[in-house]
C-alpha cells in the first residue's frame, strides 16, 4: 500500500507548533550553565590573581636591576664615588650632567623610575641595609604602597625575593 504525499503531509505537526514547542532554554538549563560558568571562574581566577602580582614583583625587580646598572655608570663617570643622600639623588640619573673629568655626560635612564604600582623607586647611600655591598640601597614600596625601609612587602636590591 502506497501512501500519497498528502497523507504523509497531514500525519506530520504543522511546522508552526513544531516550533513552538521548542523555542528557548529551560530555566534549568541555563541555571546549569551559570553553575558551570560560576566553578570555573571559581578555579581559575585566584591563579591568574597570583600570576598577575609575582608579574608585577619580577618587573619591579628588574626596574631596580637597571636602575642600579644607571647607578654603576654614574659612578664610573664620577670617579667610582655614588651621592650621598636619599630620593632627591634619583633625579641625577635621569638628567644629563657632567662628570668628574669635566665632561658632559648623558642621562643614565630615560626617566626616573617608577615600581611596577607606578610609585617612585627609594635609594640611600651610603647602603646601611647591606653592609656587604659597596653600591647604594634601592627599593621599592611593593605592593601595599607603604614604605618601610625595604622590610615589609618591599622589594630590594639587598635581598633575594
Amino acid at each position: 500500500m502506497t501512501r500519497s504525499p498528502a497523507s504523509i503531509r497531514s500525519r506530520r505537526l504543522p511546522l508552526s507548533r513544531v516550533v513552538a514547542r521548542r523555542s528557548g532554554f529551560t530555566l534549568v538549563e541555563v541555571l546549569l550553565v551559570l553553575a558551570i560558568l560560576g566553578v570555573i571562574a571559581a578555579m581559575v581566577l585566584p591563579n591568574l590573581i597570583g600570576s598577575q602580582q609575582k608579574a608585577l614583583r619580577k618587573s619591579t625587580v628588574i626596574t631596580i636591576k637597571a636602575t642600579e646598572q644607571g647607578w654603576l655608570a654614574y659612578a664610573q663617570d664620577h670617579d667610582g664615588t655614588f651621592p650621598e643622600g636619599s630620593q632627591d639623588a634619583m633625579t641625577l640619573l635621569a638628567t644629563a650632567g657632567v662628570g668628574s673629568d669635566g665632561k658632559p655626560t648623558a642621562k643614565y635612564l630615560d626617566k626616573i623610575p617608577k615600581d611596577a604600582w607606578g610609585q617612585p623607586l627609594y635609594y640611600a647611600y651610603p647602603n646601611t641595609k647591606d653592609p656587604n655591598s659597596s653600591g647604594p640601597a634601592i627599593w621599592s614600596s611593593g605592593p601595599n604602597k607603604q614604605n618601610e625601609e625595604g622590610a615589609g612587602d618591599d622589594i630590594n636590591n639587598w635581598d633575594d625575593k
